[in-house]
């Protein structure tokens, strides 16, 4: 299948599904972003996932002055239930398409912390309903949907932000302060690890069970090909290890850890991507992965920059292989700058190391405060200053970052990226993980 014909092929089926989920989505209001500057007003969320991380985002947005918590929806009943308890004015749903119908008119912007399979179906849902959103990390679990969301965002001027919190952290934008000041010279490599383990290497699943009686087991699958639940796996906590519904350890902490440095040296797509794994399964992601991409030159980089992640039994890697001196210990979790002039560690949080130490003895470093990234948005929704994070952002990172989650189905190969036709322009296979189908009766418009 040729290049042109692949990339057909993907329009042509989306184009499609949006046809036909067009009527389902066709009551939903439209409406501007919300602004205002009266003290008096209120942004009414809407949150869909209120358990975990959501739980978290929940309180995170509520602690706002101006934020009143219209609406909250999750599968789990029991995770429900606990939100309602913090927010009792609240109106409560199990499914956030009733939720945007019923409540379009009634909310101002919607938070989305659900698993990464469903990050797009409802973060899409609540675009099109014209409403801004707050979309956790990684911003989608397939290439394609990154783009649209992105593309959707900007073609209706919404405020979004994608929720990689520490973005916004004093330490993190210090550091991009201090590579876009060139205080390690132009770069050529960056090294990045995380030592968590978000894989599973069987080659089958434990036997399914009863749902228990407290889940909707069929919305948490959403968009997802249907199959038997099993207790553990899916809900609530190790789906991000299944190919179906996470993205690996790639996905969960690497979208933290590539942040900075696709920040500070402001990389657009790569050119291509390589995984070095065990052979895929089709069940599970490999517990241990290293990643290379290339990216193209940009004014903070060297004519080309090479790009290595490294996961679970893999990080960190050896500090002689990486530029450091032999056998210092490295952070968990950390990335790595390679520059003309030295080089720069910056660990899973904390403040950057410059290194040889002797030549940035009297380096001053930027002086950075920090910033609420959860009340940044709310701001922004009210007309207040810009979100630092918006998928305009978050879009091309998570692309750059889920190409490597792809990789990880052909090892050991150098999958070259057409970023604009969005094709592997070398495995057609490839090309075929950019997208995937979404389930009879889960299709989102624009998806």
């Amino acid at each position: 299948m040729t290049r042109q014909n692949s990339n057909a092929k993907i329009n042509r089926r989306h184009v499609l599904k949006a046809g036909a989920a067009a009527a389902a989505f066709a009551s939903f209001p439209v409406t501007s972003t919300f602004a205002t500057t009266s003290p008096n007003a209120k942004l009414r969320t809407a949150h869909i996932g209120v358990g975990g991380m959501g739980g978290a985002d929940l309180g995170s947005i509520a602690s706002h002055q101006s934020v009143e918590v219209a609406a909250l929806c999750d599968v789990d009943v029991n995770n429900l239930a606990g939100a309602k308890k913090r927010h009792p004015n609240a109106k409560t749903f199990s499914d956030f398409r009733e939720m945007i119908a019923e409540m379009g008119s009634s909310i101002d912007g919607v938070v989305v912390s659900t698993p990464d399979h469903t990050h797009a179906p409802a973060a899409m849902t609540a675009m099109n309903a014209g409403k801004p959103v707050y979309c956790q990390k990684p911003l989608t679990h397939e290439v394609f949907e990154s783009r649209k969301m992105r593309e959707l965002a900007e073609e209706k001027n919404l405020v979004t932000q994608m929720g990689i919190q520490i973005h916004s952290s004093a330490v993190y934008r210090r550091a991009v302060a201090m590579i876009q000041e060139g205080v390690i010279g132009k770069v050529s490599q960056v090294h990045a690890w995380s030592n968590k383990n978000w894989g599973y290497d069987g080659g089958s699943l434990p036997a399914p069970a009863a749902v228990p009686k407290t889940l909707d087991f069929d919305l948490w699958l959403g968009t997802a090909t249907a199959r038997d639940y099993i207790p553990g796996v899916f809900h609530p906590g190790q789906w991000r290890k299944l190919v179906d519904f996470g993205t690996g350890t790639l996905g969960d902490m690497g979208v933290h850890i590539f942040d900075t440095p696709y920040a500070a040296l402001e990389l657009t797509a790569p050119n291509w991507a390589k995984t070095t794994c065990r052979k895929p399964t089709g069940v599970g992601h490999p517990s241990k992965n290293v990643v290379e991409y290339e990216f193209p030159q940009t004014k903070y980089t060297t004519k080309t920059m090479l790009w290595k992640w490294y996961d679970g039994g893999f990080a960190p890697p050896k500090s002689n292989t990486v530029g450091l001196p032999a056998g210092m210990k490295l952070p968990g979790q950390a990335s790595l700058f390679i520059g003309e002039k030295g080089q720069m560690l910056l660990p899973h949080i904390g403040e950057a190391q410059l290194f040889p130490k002797k030549n940035f003895a009297d380096y001053k470093r930027p002086d950075v405060s920090n910033n609420n990234h959860y009340h940044q948005w709310v701001d922004a929704c009210m007309g207040e200053g810009e979100t630092s994070a918006p998928f305009s952002f978050g879009g091309p990172l998570t692309e750059a970052l889920l190409l490597g989650v792809v990789a990880n189905r052909f090892p050991d190969t150098k999958l070259m990226w057409n970023a604009e036709d969005m094709t592997v322009t070398n495995n057609d296979d490839a090309t075929k993980l950019i997208t995937r189908e979404y389930r009879n009766g889960f299709e989102v418009k624009g998806l």
